[in-house]
């Protein structure tokens, strides 16, 4: 039977009429900029990472270059980040005046190490991006050792766990999307910044509101980017199902394990201690393409994410030339994800390790 890549619409139906409600009761009060329900939201969400303070704006790009702004980067500075994620972990740090500096990845956990960023870092460094990738945990705490300040990009580790806490409270500032796939996501674009820092966090909110309290003094030149009230109220009704939606994502995982996908390849490792919601279940295999055009005949749900590098990509060739990353280049030829969701179950794993084994016998 077919399996799709995500299933977003399962675990959203039994929840539609409260999110009915709280939109209307947004659109009845009147107030659709800064209300009360993304002052709600902030504490509410700055509770469930372990994070003192939390900045709603208006998507997990802008949460990025914002934290890094709040953090003191600027020009002459350089931020480390992996080349192997999304876009937007590197495009967020030009519009800082700072330049992005890439380094490589664990191929079986798909996040930085601290000897990955150790080979990259040099005087200039400021700061790290450290991406919890797939929903995994990077080890911040052996990056800060370095000496240097760590940026979460948590965009995709939204229910993930791990021994020291909850991404969004790991290092001195985190970042979050709400884009609608995401394990926590709205209905359009939401992003979010936590600190327990309250030099950041205050930062953060000016620089969200065009570098101002009050719309009357501007102390930093800053931007329109805001959390919006209706997001707000949808992810209000939401969070309250994060853990189990990750929990659902986690018994997928083992559903997986248990049909016997790893003898055939490649899964994703979990860094020490940590228990993922997986937000993408992303599989390796030495024929990834012919894998995947196999799956996609089957019915089954499957994408490369990121098979050209950042530092590869044609708007970051200047500050990627010279820089050799032999584990993100295996792994960007090499990766695959696979259906994933929190509601995937063990019936479904089965169909897809079927599907995987057909290709691979």
């Amino acid at each position: 039977m077919p399996v799709a890549l995500f299933d977003t619409d399962t675990p959203l139906a039994p929840l539609k009429p409260r999110l009915l409600e709280a939109m209307a009761d947004v659109v009845a009060d009147g107030r659709y900029i800064l209300g009360p329900n993304v002052a709600a939201f902030e504490e509410e969400f700055a509770a469930y990472c372990g994070a003192d303070h939390a900045v709603g704006v208006a998507n997990g790009t802008d949460a990025l270059t914002i934290a890094l702004r709040a953090l003191g980067v600027g020009p002459g500075d350089e931020v480390i980040v992996p080349s192997f994620t999304f876009y937007a972990s590197a495009e967020a740090i030009p519009p800082t005046g700072a330049t992005p500096v890439f380094c490589d990845v664990d191929p079986d956990t798909y996040c930085v190490t601290a000897d990955t960023v150790k080979a990259a870092m040099t005087p200039r460094t400021k700061a790290v991006v450290v991406v919890h990738l797939f929903g995994n945990v990077a080890p911040v705490a052996e990056i800060e050792a370095l000496g240097v300040r760590v940026v979460e990009d948590a965009a995709q580790a939204a229910g993930t766990t791990a021994p020291a806490g909850r991404p969004g409270a790991l290092g001195s500032v985190a970042t979050f999307s709400f884009f609608p796939s995401k394990n926590l996501g709205c209905f359009g674009d939401g992003g979010m910044v936590t600190t327990s820092d309250p030099e950041i966090a205050e930062r953060a909110r000016m620089l969200r509101f065009h570098g101002s309290h009050d719309k009357v003094t501007y102390e930093h030149v800053g931007y329109n980017s805001r959390l919006d009230e209706l997001q707000a109220a949808v992810l209000r009704v939401l969070l309250p199902e994060l853990d189990r939606w990750a929990d659902g994502r986690r018994a997928a995982a083992r559903h997986y394990e248990e049909a016997g996908l790893g003898e055939l390849v490649a899964l994703p490792t979990p860094t020490a201690g940590a228990a993922p919601a997986w937000h993408l279940y992303v599989i390796r295999h030495e024929r990834a393409a012919e894998l995947a055009a196999a799956l996609k005949a089957a019915g089954i749900g499957q994408k490369a994410y990121y098979r050209v590098p950042i530092h590869r990509q044609p708007a970051m060739v200047a500050h990627g030339e010279g820089v050799s990353l032999p584990a993100t280049d295996e792994v960007a030829r090499t990766h695959l994800a696979i259906p994933m969701s929190p509601v995937l179950d063990a019936g479904q794993a089965a169909e897809v390790t079927a599907a995987v084994r057909a290709f691979a016998g």
